[in-house]
């Protein structure tokens, strides 16, 4: 999956999930789906320029996510105080629906050009 900048504090992706990861019949595994939603997070962590580790995230499964279809994965940063970011994602199907929807806090880690040096 690769990102790209959506806005000043965003990412976005489009993305297809083959059937490897399936739970139920023609729908993705829970893990999976939460995992795109925790990648959406990091990457939005990285655009703003911190390498961000994963601290907790609240989801929310609207509708099941189906496989071999379109997805749209978004993340955006809502606010940092000192270390610690709040960052929010959401899963959407390719006519816009929300699939799955969530917020997590990360830890900074230093940010990106300090990381490269």
């Amino acid at each position: 999956m690769t990102f790209e900048r959506d806005g000043e504090q965003g990412v976005r992706a489009r993305t297809q999930l083959r059937g490897e990861f399936q739970g139920w019949q023609g729908i993705a595994h829970g893990g999976v789906a939460l995992a795109l939603l925790d990648e959406a997070m990091a990457q939005a962590a990285g655009f703003s320029g911190y390498r961000g580790l994963t601290a907790s995230i609240n989801a929310r499964f609207r509708q099941p996510v189906p496989l071999e279809q379109p997805l749209d994965v978004e993340g955006r940063v809502k606010w940092m105080r000192r270390n610690v970011m709040e960052i929010e994602a959401r899963v959407l199907d390719a006519s816009g629906v929300v699939l799955l929807e969530g917020e997590g806090r990360f830890v900074a880690q230093g940010n990106i050009e300090s990381a490269r040096g």
